[in-house]
């Protein structure tokens, strides 16, 4: 007799499994869309060590791009 109860619950249980499993198949769900790619940032050379870096992080002198001040300072000859 527990045998057939065991086995009465292993095919409730292969049933819902089963089923549940249907249903998800059923359900068609849109790829989630791919993430958006980041926009190429410009990269520059300062004009005294050479070191690149994106546009937005540069101090901008009369000759071009520098990484720092001091480097901006040291190649145009501005006040210490």
């Amino acid at each position: 007799m527990k045998y057939l109860l065991v086995l009465a619950v292993v095919m409730v249980a292969f049933y819902v499994w089963r089923h549940n499993r249907i249903a998800d198949r059923s359900q068609s769900r849109p790829p989630p869309p791919p993430p958006a790619s980041p926009l190429p940032v410009v990269m520059v050379a300062c004009r005294h060590c050479g070191t690149h870096l994106p546009q937005g992080d540069t101090v901008q002198g009369a000759l071009g791009p520098y990484c720092s001040a001091d480097h901006r300072r040291l190649k145009e000859g501005g006040p210490a």
